[in-house]
Parts: structure tokens; sequence; C-alpha cells
């Protein structure tokens, strides 16, 4: 009978000229850490995302159609991030995707889209190869590691005077290609790492390496990895007296890195490379404030996730079309206005200008950047 009612129904509405043709939503992914140690950049992305979507929504959506975000939680594991790839292109049947975060994840997931046609833009994902295999969609709203190891390396060398320089991993695509993009920096300026080491994701005790770092004189530890491991890292090393500087990369921009590392007083002097602070760029000020009246405080990648959804849309809009393809070719032509400024992209899907600086951790477990 059901079926019958439905037949009768489509029959009236097109003797009566009526369209029958249902609009869907546009499905658009935030893949990334939703769960497991890294999740509190999972929230970065999803905050961002979640209120670019109600905004562009507000004014008109992409083409007359409303964006419908959902989450891929790959909780920064490789083969999981492949799983949840598959799941958002053959399942959710999503038109792009906001990710991932972890460069380990991002390069095989990529693949899947690539084969999809799916338009990728990571807020967070630094290792070159990201960019680096020639595939037709994938963007990323950050910069390279080869672009901040070399900024901390300058850094070390310029402003700390330091020789005595350790260069730790997480032997992860992420971690341990930002070390040695610092370690080749510092060995072309003449300066040659007194230890270079990985230790492993997950890893809490580091007492041992800690002791080694002492033995050596360290400097400076120089750190490619997470929060998850550079805030145990750190605390021990201060536990045991070791007051070397302590330098990592985007991957500690959370105030979860305080919790890990037991509290302000231990985070207290660590400095890390990120982008220009994108909460004081004048155009995403109004955001900036409506988020932290809810609260929250814009952090890390809130404003990269928030951002990589209106280039996205942009695309979209512009081709009048959710086809991947075509929207890569638009946006590697035409320059995007969002909350952090004018983006415009090269031909591998990087931006053209990155602006890496140094921050450094207060007492109060907030990161400024440096003068």
């Amino acid at each position: 009978m059901a079926m019958k009612k439905g037949i009768l129904a489509l029959a009236i509405s097109a003797a009566l000229g009526v369209s029958t043709t249902a609009y869907a939503d546009i499905v658009i992914g935030v893949a990334g850490p939703h769960t497991g140690p890294s999740a509190a950049i999972g929230e970065q992305y999803w905050r961002g995302a979640s209120l670019a979507a109600e905004d562009i929504n507000a004014a008109g959506g992409i083409n007359g159609e409303k964006i419908k975000l959902v989450k891929g939680d790959d909780a920064c594991e490789p083969k999981q991030a492949v799983t949840v790839a598959n799941r958002l292109v053959d399942q959710e049947e999503v038109v792009g995707v906001i990710g991932h975060y972890c460069s380990s994840s991002t390069i095989p997931a990529s693949e899947v889209y690539e084969d999809a046609g799916v338009l990728t833009i990571t807020p967070g994902s630094t290792n070159p190869l990201v960019t680096e295999r020639k595939l037709e969609i994938m963007f990323r709203l950050c910069g390279r590691d080869d672009q901040q190891g070399q900024v901390a390396a300058d850094y070390i060398i310029d402003r700390l005077k330091a020789t005595k320089v350790a260069i730790i991993h997480d032997k992860d695509t992420y971690g341990q290609g930002l070390a040695d993009a610092a370690k080749a920096r510092l060995n072309q300026r003449g300066v040659t790492e007194v230890l270079y080491e990985g230790l492993t994701r997950g890893e809490k005790d580091f007492n041992a390496l800690v002791t080694k770092l002492r033995n050596l004189k360290t400097e400076v530890v120089y750190f490619g990895g997470l929060h998850p491991e550079a805030g145990p890292l750190v605390r021990q090393m201060r536990e045991q007296g070791l007051n070397a500087n302590f330098i990592s990369g985007d991957g500690i921009v959370t105030d979860a890195f305080v919790t890990t590392a037991g509290g302000p007083q231990f985070a207290k002097g660590v400095l890390m490379t990120f982008g220009a602070d994108p909460r004081v760029i004048p155009e995403g000020k109004a955001v900036v404030e409506r988020l932290r009246a809810t609260g929250y405080e814009p952090e890390g990648y809130t404003l990269y996730s928030y951002a990589a959804l209106q280039v996205m849309a942009a695309a979209f809009k512009a081709v009048e079309s959710t086809d991947g393809v075509e929207a890569s070719t638009w946006l590697k032509a035409n320059p995007v206005q969002t909350v952090m400024g004018k983006k415009e992209f090269d031909t591998k899907g990087d931006l053209k200008v990155t602006d890496y600086v140094m921050y450094q951790w207060d007492d109060q477990g907030k990161y400024h950047q440096q003068p």
C-alpha cells in the first residue's frame, strides 16, 4: 500500500508539473583524532569547522544547499585513517574533507580521497609528502616541516647560541620528519647534534633518556612529536634538574600539553614553532569573540579549521559544483579571503606564504608569540 501511495504521489506531481527532485545536504567530513591521546586537536578541528558551517549555512549555504558535517575519528592511527576515509567516501558520501591531523594518517587517507575525487584540506598536517605526491585534490592550510624545522634551528643558533643540541623524535611521519628538518638545518649551519634518538608513542617513562641528556650536558632538547609524549619528557627533565631549553613544533599547540606536563610549572619556558597567532588577525576578530563567549578559547587549529571550510565553500561556489577536481583547479588559480586573511595556494596545494614564528609557554599555562 505504501508503494502504491508513493507511485500515486509521483504521478500526481508529474501531472501538476511539480518537481520531485530532493536536494541533499552537502556532506563534509571532519577527520582527525576525535578520541585518543590527541583528541584535544580533534576538538579544535570540530569547533572551528562547526562554527564555519553554521555561518556559511546562515548566509545561504553552498550553491543553495546546507552543509552537513560528519566526524571521522582516526585517533592518529594510519590504518584507522584509511578505514575512516573509506567510510566517509562510501557510506557518508562526502564531497569534501577537512583533515586529517597526523601526517601519518593524512598521507594514506588522501589516496582514498584522490581516487574518489573528494577535495581535501588539512588544517595541520605538515610533512612535505602530504603535497609532494602530485595529488589533484590535496591542500593544506598550514606550513611544512621543512619550513618550521628551519625556523627552529635558526632560533637555536641565532637566539640561544647553543651548540650542544639533542634531537629526539617519536618515530612517526610527522615527528621524525620535523626532527630531521631541524637536524638538516643545524648541520648545514655547522652544529652537529650530541644525540639523535627516537622514543615510542605512548611511552611515559623517559628517565633513562633524561639521564643520558644530562650526561651529555645538553643545552637544547629539540623534540619532534606530539604533546602526549612531550609533556612527560619535559616534566622528567625538570624533575631531574635538567634545565636545558625544550623546543618542539606545532604538535604541542594545545593546553593539553600543560596537562600532560603535570602543570604550568613544568611547561613554563617551553618553546614551540607555529604560525603567527590567528587569534589576533583582524579578519577573525568576530569569530574569536563568539567562541570565547561560549567559554572556549580558539587555540591551535580552531581557526585553521574554520578557514579550511571557508576555502572549500568558496571553491564549490565558484565552480557551481562539488566536483573536487574542478574546485582544486580553481583554488590553485584564485585567492580566498578567510578568518586568517587572504590565502593563496601553489600548484602542489601548499600555501604560497607561510608565517612560522616562535612561541613560549608561561607560568599560567598559556603560550605567547615571541618578539
